[in-house]
């Protein structure tokens, strides 16, 4: 049993150092032909001069109300829990 915890152990700390040497180096992302895409069509397509803005809240609408909504659901679950479950 101790001789597989220190195999997981070594093909962990394998995977994480392989993990953080194919990282990026930070400061220079790839750019895509969408990076141009929304800077030249976001204030045209959303009448929106902040580009980030129309990217949340018009492009990517959809997601942002599935995460607000996993977030409202998170938040509510807590509250139940810390008051003592659900009121009968």
């Amino acid at each position: 049993m101790k001789a597989a915890k220190i195999i997981f152990v070594i093909i962990f700390a394998y995977f994480l150092i392989a993990c953080a040497l194919l990282l990026r180096p930070f400061g220079s992302p790839t750019e895509t032909t969408m990076d141009e895409y929304f800077i030249k069509n976001a204030q045209i397509e959303t009448a929106s001069n902040n580009v980030v803005a129309s990217i949340v809240f018009d492009y990517r609408g959809l997601d942002t109300l599935g995460e607000a909504t996993v977030l409202f659901a998170a938040v509510s679950g807590v509250i139940l829990l810390f008051r003592g479950g659900v009121p009968k």
